[in-house]
């Protein structure tokens, strides 16, 4: 029975008829394995965080993280379905010039594609676009200097839980050289949204979120129609919209934790409209009102909810999964330069993980595939006085009316250099790649 969302609820149960050649042979009535009430089973949530006890006798929070467990993206899967008569390169180039130059410019447009479109365009009640702008300006400083060292370790925190890795896993999407491409397509996704007007109707951001929303749903389609060994049982709808929600809340988290940290029940101004940034970032993805909260208190919520009910699992492919993106060499070049460059930011990237999953620990980091040595904080050591300098500095001068403008002027051309230096991100996945699901 449904209390507190009846209507995310009715989404969910309404999948199967809606698109039947995807969700026809599921069960949303079902609960899957990965989801555990159980207090004396391990879950996601480290024992060193604490507080697993309150989400698991708040009803509300275990209601939503069982309902969006099993939600997937009926409109972006929909027309990923397309690719039973369509190559993916065919839809990739229609959804690229729909988003460029409008769904006219699509000869022959398919009416699946008209409507996912349209449900990335039609703006829900519950964003303030002002605060969004002003939540993309504020953004664009740490993504310019900080981001460029902590991404790859943030990224990682998906493959540190098997019922979460399962559909990278599947697609050998970060083994070898992919790994290294699919981070990359990653950090230009979370940097191109930040610059001046990308998440505009026609701006480079929003074409990013279509096409990161539609490698989602390529995935989804693949491993629940054409793998043919996806368990629904176990792991639930592959890459539900939960489990978008900690990436695409991570900076709010931040911000929501300082606030109650500081006794505070709502955000500040500045940081309102950081989180609406994030907000509206996580909708063009296709996440509901219900998963991205507007105050710190319920973007905790669920950011820790879903840990404390998703069962603990990690094994050997989690570990490669990590560790092959860890070791991707990620930038364009190869010069001495590059190589350094490479070395600090990977360093960094080390030593974020180990803090943020492994409570500093670095034996247990190299138990799940990350080694860190004594060049790694020697790295950091010599290079940390100018990166945490510089993003200081910089913030502050945000401050000031007469440096803002010039500071952000620096900061959109950092960004576009760091863009460069990802490439050209692809967002394609190959089902004929994909390996069987344990």
């Amino acid at each position: 029975m449904t209390t507190y969302y009846p209507d995310l609820a009715d989404v969910v149960r309404r999948q199967a008829d809606a698109l039947p050649e995807v969700y026809g042979d599921v069960d949303f009535s079902g609960v899957p394995y990965r989801f555990t009430t159980d207090p004396d089973v391990e879950s996601a949530l480290p024992a060193w965080v604490g507080g697993r006890s309150r989400y698991l006798s708040d009803e509300r929070i275990v209601e939503l993280m069982t309902t969006s467990t099993m939600l997937g993206d009926v409109v972006a899967d929909r027309y990923a379905a397309l690719a039973a008569d369509h190559s993916v390169s065919e839809l990739i180039s229609m959804l690229r010039t729909a988003c460029r130059e409008g769904i006219d410019a699509v000869e022959d447009a398919p009416s699946e594609l008209a409507s996912f479109l349209e449900a990335m365009e039609t703006t829900p009640d519950w964003i303030d676009l002002d605060l969004v702008a002003e939540g993309a300006r504020l953004s664009r400083v740490p993504s310019a200097l900080l981001s460029p060292f902590i991404t790859r370790g943030a990224f990682i925190a998906t493959f540190t839980n098997l019922y979460a890795a399962l559909p990278m896993v599947m697609t050998g999407a970060l083994t070898g050289k992919r790994a290294a491409r699919r981070v990359n397509e990653t950090t230009s996704f979370f940097a191109v949204t930040t610059l001046p007007g990308a998440l505009d109707r026609d701006g480079a951001g929003f074409e990013a979120a279509a096409m990161v929303r539609l490698m989602h749903s390529m995935v989804r389609y693949n491993a629940l129609r054409r793998s043919g060994t996806w368990d629904v049982d176990t792991y639930g709808i592959p890459i539900p919209q939960l489990d978008q929600a900690p990436a695409g809340l991570m900076g709010a988290f931040i911000l929501a934790q300082r606030a109650l940290r500081q006794g505070r029940s709502e955000f500040t101004r500045a940081e309102r409209a950081t989180v609406e940034f994030h907000r509206y970032r996580c909708f063009l993805l296709g996440l509901p009102e219900e998963l991205v909260p507007a105050t710190p208190r319920g973007v905790v919520d669920v950011f820790t909810g879903r840990a404390a009910l998703l069962r603990a699992g990690f094994d050997g492919s989690c570990a490669s999964l990590v560790s092959s993106t860890m070791n991707a060499y990620l930038r364009s070049g190869h010069t001495a330069f590059d190589r350094a460059a490479e070395s600090v930011e990977r360093s960094y990237s080390k030593i974020a993980f180990m803090i943020a999953f492994c409570q500093g620990n670095r034996r247990a980091a190299a138990r799940m595939g990350v080694e860190i040595a004594a060049a790694d904080f020697a790295r950091i050591a010599v290079t940390a006085p100018f990166i945490v300098g510089r993003l200081a500095a910089a913030q502050y001068a945000t401050r000031i009316p007469f440096l803002a403008p010039h500071v952000d002027r620096y900061a959109t051309r950092m960004v576009e250099r760091r863009l460069a230096d990802y490439g050209k991100p692809e967002f394609r996945t190959d089902h004929t790649e994909y390996a069987v699901a344990h």
